[in-house]
């Protein structure tokens, strides 16, 4: 079942375009990966998802409704969820407080409540140090902290900007090793902005790769690093 489909978006920032008539599809309880180019629009597509942005044509549903220029809360009520790049912790908080701020648009304070024993389940080292402010975190601990202040908001769908920025590659795997737990017991639909394409394929699901705001391949991500279709479309030697 199709969760969410982008239909030939168009997003401009003044006279840049960043997003060209970009479609694309995810699928309820897939991991789908957006990999290529630093300015190929990867980031501006989950943008215009949240709301953040307005495409300037094109539709966007997320599970049956049309969702282009929707406020961003309105988005995230309907079970949309975002990971920024660069993790956005608010280091004057503490790690309770962070996650809490995950449930401040839901009426249901009892799941809620209920949800964050289980996001502590899943991240023993937050609950253990949950009165803590959370600019002491590492890098790694803080995109543990993010992605359990996404969980709280009882998301449908997680899109998560380049988690491994920043990180040492162990503390990557551990990471990508916990958003598979998750997708698996919670039956989470995982949207992932990557600019590395060999992570994608470690990891395993559906790649899209963009250029120049556009679509140019996509595929299983395994299969795509393997050949040689993959390198063409990331620099354009293939194109006529």
């Amino acid at each position: 079942m199709t969760l969410l489909s982008i239909e030939n978006i168009s997003v401009r920032y003044g006279k840049l375009t960043a997003l060209r008539r970009a479609s694309i599809t995810v699928n309820e309880g897939e991991t789908l990966f957006v990999t290529g180019p630093n300015g190929a629009g990867k980031s501006t597509l989950l943008k215009a998802i949240a709301g953040v942005v307005t495409p300037r044509e094109g539709f966007i549903r997320f599970n049956g409704a049309h969702i282009a220029g929707k406020a961003p809360e309105d988005i995230a009520r309907m079970g949309f969820s975002m990971v920024p790049e660069g993790r956005e912790v608010f280091g004057g908080l503490t790690i309770e407080e962070n996650l809490r701020l995950g449930t401040g648009m839901r009426a249901d304070k009892d799941q809620a409540a209920r949800d964050l024993e289980q996001v502590y389940a899943v991240f023993p080292m937050l609950k253990d140090r949950k009165d803590a402010q959370a600019g002491v975190l590492s890098g790694g601990q803080q995109q543990m902290l993010v992605i359990g202040r996404a969980l709280m908001a009882s998301p449908k769908l997680i899109a998560i900007d380049e988690p491994s920025l920043g990180l040492a590659p162990k503390v990557t795997d551990d990471v990508y090793a916990t958003l598979l737990k998750l997708r698996d017991s919670r039956g989470l639909t995982l949207l992932i902005v990557e600019q590395s394409a060999t992570r994608a394929g470690l990891t395993g699901g559906r790649m899209v790769l963009m250029r120049a705001g556009q679509v140019a391949l996509e595929g299983d991500a395994r299969q795509l690093v393997k050949g040689d279709a993959l390198r063409q479309a990331y620099f354009g030697y293939g194109d006529h």
